[in-house]
């Protein structure tokens, strides 16, 4: 057991205390922010832009330089997010939970092939390309750039793209030894696949948003 939390531990003993505490609190904070996105809930956002702001400085500490784009981009569409679910469509209803138009698919392939080659392109003119897990982070990437795309216009099938980004990140920061990143990605997996079940739930439904 001792040899197991040293594996998963160890490399934080090397670590700024500084670094290891915004670590837990962005964490606690994602935590917060994907359980109210899985109850529907306007709060999702807050604590969503919490996390984002201590990650983008986390992750250029890393070099882990998509992810820390990823996160850029996930403050900004959290802010477009809380406006898109808090929008009336009508007189009582804001906008609804909806499925994923094959127009729409088609964007997000888009936007994640644009995303993971504007990735490459600041690896390169940064020089901090290094081999496979540079290239790992350019996919994960583009991947949870159209996740939290579909996520900000109220899409159900968000849920499993960012369990697909999540699911290849897991191995990624356990490689890089980033622990307890890792096993935030982990409970993000799991989290995405009961989110997508209960969504479905509300799905044409057109439920007006909480807020709690």
């Amino acid at each position: 057991m001792s040899d197991i939390i040293e594996f998963i531990f160890g490399q934080y003993r090397g670590y700024e205390s500084s670094h290891i505490i915004l670590e837990i609190v962005a964490i606690i904070a994602s935590i917060l922010s994907v359980v109210f996105s899985f109850k529907n809930k306007i709060w999702v956002f807050p604590f969503g832009i919490l996390s984002t702001l201590i990650f983008v400085y986390l992750l250029y500490q890393w070099n882990l330089l998509g992810d820390m784009v990823i996160n850029a981009y996930y403050f900004i569409m959290s802010i477009y997010g809380w406006y898109i679910w808090t929008r009336k469509v009508d007189a009582t209803h804001e906008t609804p939970i909806t499925a994923t138009s094959g127009k729409e698919w088609t964007q997000s392939l888009l936007l994640l092939l644009a995303t993971a080659a504007g990735v490459y392109i600041l690896y390169f003119t940064t020089d901090r390309l290094e081999n496979i897990v540079s290239y790992i982070d350019m996919l994960t990437t583009g991947i949870f750039f159209a996740g939290m795309w579909l996520m900000a216009m109220r899409k159900l099938e968000h849920w499993l793209v960012l369990m697909l980004g999540n699911v290849i990140s897991v191995p990624l920061y356990f490689y890089k030894g980033y622990s307890f990143s890792a096993i935030l990605y982990l409970f993000l997996a799991i989290i995405a696949y009961f989110g997508y079940l209960e969504w479905k739930k509300y799905l044409n439904k057109q439920p007006i948003l909480e807020r709690e």
